[in-house]
């Protein structure tokens, strides 16, 4: 590759970020979930995702009133798991670049952003 082709540890951090998101929404949508198992199931997303290089933290959370909206009209005591029960923040340090993402319901739609990058 030549100089100007070559990724900036910014462009790199954004790259592992992106790649721990895919992970963590394909990996995870159509779980089983309840309230009763929210918690349990966001600390195992949290756990799974921060193994991978790079990571240094995810936090999951689990959008309970809209999880029980949907329980209230079912006969199910649990549901699959969708982007709109969650609210995931994950933060990449790549080379001493740290970049922090989100994801996060907008207009009804989970959309992952990238919220900033800070390189040392």
């Amino acid at each position: 590759m030549s100089p100007d082709t070559t990724p900036t540890d910014a462009q790199a951090a954004c790259f592992e970020a992106g790649i721990k998101f895919g992970t963590l929404y394909h990996q995870f949508a159509g779980t089983p979930i309840s309230p009763d198992s929210a918690a349990s199931l966001a600390t195992a997303m949290e756990e799974s995702i921060e193994n991978q290089p790079h990571c240094t933290a995810v936090t999951v959370d689990v959008r309970l009133e809209e999880l029980e909206a949907e329980l209230a009209d079912s006969t199910a005591d649990y549901t699959e798991l969708t982007g709109r029960f969650l609210e995931v923040e994950i933060v990449v340090d790549y080379e001493g670049c740290e970049v922090v993402t989100r994801m996060e319901m907008e207009d009804g739609y989970p959309l992952m952003r990238l919220e900033s990058v800070r390189d040392d």
